[in-house]
């Protein structure tokens, strides 16, 4: 090869780039005691010849058909390659129970015409100690997260990009006894975390800039429309919206999501920018901390329900969102103890939302959809009538902020009833009331 070169010149080298990458990469040098995945055939033939070590990946354009797996303990991939995936069944990256694995400064996208895919960018299961950073994953237009770890304690998703990550699908709740249909949607999660305890989420931006919840799109691919439905309609669901077969929440999914509350524990977010998601920040989790994070024009800037307790949201920028900015609510995974036994309490609050801003609420892409008749604070009933209240949150010391006349008939919205939010204090909150006022029933301090 190095003859080759040498024959040919400077010229002819841009034909040399359509040979394997270890052709093209045969001159690009590993930092100092390191290996490079360039000095072999494939990048996994490199990784299961070096177990237990990080391998660098060199510049340049990496094609792969298979997914790449890593399951050794203290293994990982780091360097300024670019792995572009052909195969759209498959995830680019996999790692699988091993602890200590680390992937960093990679880029990872799919090859043009197989970036619609069902699979993840990078997917990590039962580990430990796993640390995702500087990492970009581009284009992965999947329902699947881009970055997805699931029985990961202990471990980071830190300084990466995300970006379209969205995808058309359909989203089939015929097995559901609330809902029983499927619609068309947008789809599709930046970073998801499930089944995990101690995951440190930071500095990371999930952006989409390619599937926006505008009306031409809606209209392209009848985005909300009913393509099946059960025999019966639920008994809670409603009969106008099952008699016309269309749903006006067909922008899914999640920049962020962490799930799986009875599990997941001490979550931290920290200072991750989100732009142009349906719901910027999912969590089903307890012990978490959401702070110093910015949510730009998402429909809902971030929740917190199915039983998520102890969650304090904190220093936070919600812009440009359309539906709630910041909602708490029980969910059908919210239960009260079983059988008298306390740790097995699934119920939501007990919580801080503080010292947040929120602004120009109902200036999002996704106003037109839902209108003015929503709160940028929302506290909310279950979704099932046994589903255990909210309780006990103490919200303070937030602004919010708009342009002109309100968007919004209250600021906060907080339900009546026998399952209404319960032990809800505010204070020192500059609230701009609404078109109705400041909440619809007396804030309790």
């Amino acid at each position: 090869m190095k003859k080759l070169i040498q024959q040919r010149g400077a010229q002819s080298f841009a034909s040399l780039a359509l040979l394997s990458f270890a052709c093209v990469h045969v001159h690009a040098a590993a930092p100092q005691d390191e290996v490079a995945v360039s000095n072999y055939s494939t990048i996994q033939e490199a990784i299961d010849a070096n177990p237990g070590r990080m391998l660098y990946v060199p510049a340049g354009d990496y094609q792969v058909s298979e997914k790449i797996v890593l399951r050794t303990d203290n293994s990982g991939l780091f360097g300024p390659g670019r792995l572009i995936q052909s195969n759209p069944d498959v995830p680019i990256i996999v790692i699988e129970k091993a602890a200590g694995v680390r992937i960093r400064d990679l880029t990872l996208t799919r090859a043009e015409g197989k970036m619609e895919t069902k699979a993840e960018g990078l997917r990590a299961t039962e580990c430990a100690d796993i640390v995702v950073s500087g990492l970009q994953v581009l284009d992965n237009h999947s329902p699947a997260p881009s970055i997805a770890l699931r029985q990961c304690n202990a471990s980071q998703v830190r300084d990466c990009l995300v970006r379209n990550y969205m995808c058309i699908s359909v989203d089939d709740r015929t097995k559901s006894k609330l809902y029983g249909y499927a619609f068309t949607c947008i789809d599709g999660t930046g970073i998801s975390i499930g089944y995990s305890k101690g995951t440190l989420i930071q500095g990371n931006r999930v952006i989409e800039s390619r599937l926006l919840p505008t009306v031409a799109l809606k209209d392209k691919y009848s985005l909300g429309k009913f393509i099946n439905k059960s025999a019966e309609k639920p008994p809670a669901f409603s009969q106008k919206v099952w008699d016309e077969e269309y749903v006006n929440n067909w922008h899914q999914g999640s920049a962020i999501i962490v799930t799986a509350p009875e599990v997941s524990d001490f979550t931290q977010l920290l200072g991750n920018t989100i732009e142009n998601a349906a719901q910027g920040i999912d969590i089903h989790a307890d012990h978490v901390t959401i702070a110093q994070n910015i949510v730009n024009n998402a429909f809902i800037g971030m929740k917190a329900m199915h039983g998520s307790r102890n969650v304090l949201i904190t220093g936070n920028q919600f812009s440009r969102n359309d539906l709630w900015a910041i909602g708490l609510m029980p969910g059908a995974a919210s239960h009260s103890t079983v059988e008298g036994k306390p740790e097995t309490d699934n119920s939501d609050g007990s919580s801080i939302i503080a010292n947040n801003i929120i602004s120009d609420f109902g200036h999002g892409h996704a106003h037109w959809i839902w209108g003015d008749n929503h709160s940028p604070l929302k506290f909310d009933t279950g979704q099932e009538p046994d589903d255990p209240p909210l309780a006990d949150v103490l919200v303070q010391g937030n602004l919010l902020q708009t342009i002109g006349a309100p968007r919004y008939q209250y600021a906060v919205s907080i339900p009546r009833g026998p399952n209404a939010p319960r032990g809800l204090h505010f204070s020192n909150n500059l609230l701009h009331p609404g078109a109705k006022g400041v909440s619809n029933i007396d804030l309790p301090q």
